[in-house]
C-alpha cells in the first residue's frame, strides 16, 4: 500500500521536516507500507488560479506542475499528513497542496500527525479534517499530536525525546490506516 506522507510546511526553520523523518522511520517497519515522505518545498505550486476548479478541469492545468502534482498524489493509497498548527489552523501552502486536484484525493484514507503549541496542531487537524471530507477522503480516527513542539527533541534537535512512547501512539494510527487503506483501494478496484 503506496502511503505519501506529506509535509504540511515549507518555513525556514520548520518542524514538519524532523517530525515527518520520524514517521517515515517508523512507518518503514510495517512491511504492509511503501512510505515516500513528501516535501512541499519539492512542489513549488503557485496559488491556485486556473480558469475552473479541480474537480471540473480533467488534468488541463496550465502548469507543467500541477499536472504531475496530480499525478503524484494519483500514485497513493492513502496519506499521512505532517500538519502544524499556525494562528489556530494550517499554513497555506498546505491548503494550496490539496486545492491543487480532486479526484486523485477521492476515496482514500488520510491520517494527521500534528504539531504546535499547547495543543499540539489539535485545532489544524479540526479544519483539516473538513477539507479532507469535501476532497472525498476518509478522515481517521487516529492521529498523534505532539504539544510544545520546541521542547520535544532532544539535545541534537533530531531526536524526539521519549521517542519510544511517541513511537508506540504511531501504532495505533498505522493499524487503523492499514485497515481503512485496503478497504477502500479494494473499493476503489470493484468500482
Amino acid at each position: 500500500m503506496k502511503i505519501l506522507i506529506i509535509l504540511g510546511s515549507t518555513r525556514p526553520n520548520r518542524e514538519s521536516e524532523k517530525v515527518g523523518r520520524w514517521v517515515l522511520r517508523e512507518i518503514q517497519k510495517r512491511a504492509e507500507f511503501d512510505a515516500e515522505l513528501i516535501d512541499l518545498r519539492d512542489w513549488p505550486l503557485p496559488f491556485y488560479n486556473e480558469v475552473a476548479g479541480p474537480e471540473s478541469i480533467n488534468g488541463n492545468y496550465s502548469i507543467e506542475l500541477a499536472k504531475k502534482w496530480e499525478a503524484k498524489v494519483g500514485e497513493a493509497d492513502g496519506f499521512i499528513i505532517i500538519a502544524p498548527e499556525y494562528n489556530h489552523g494550517y499554513p497555506a501552502v498546505l491548503k494550496n497542496a490539496l486545492d491543487y486536484t480532486y479526484i486523485s484525493w477521492n476515496k482514500k484514507p488520510v491520517s494527521f500527525v500534528s504539531y504546535g503549541g499547547s495543543a499540539g496542531g489539535a485545532r489544524s487537524v479540526e479544519q483539516l479534517r473538513q477539507v479532507a471530507v469535501e476532497l472525498q477522503m476518509a478522515p481517521l480516527h487516529k492521529g498523534v499530536h505532539i504539544p510544545m513542539i520546541w521542547t520535544a527533541w532532544d539535545e541534537t534537535g533530531n531526536k524526539l525525546k521519549d521517542e519510544l512512547a511517541w513511537s508506540r501512539r504511531l501504532v495505533p494510527l498505522f493499524d487503523e490506516l492499514a485497515w481503512w487503506t485496503k478497504a477502500l483501494k479494494t473499493g476503489r478496484q470493484q468500482g
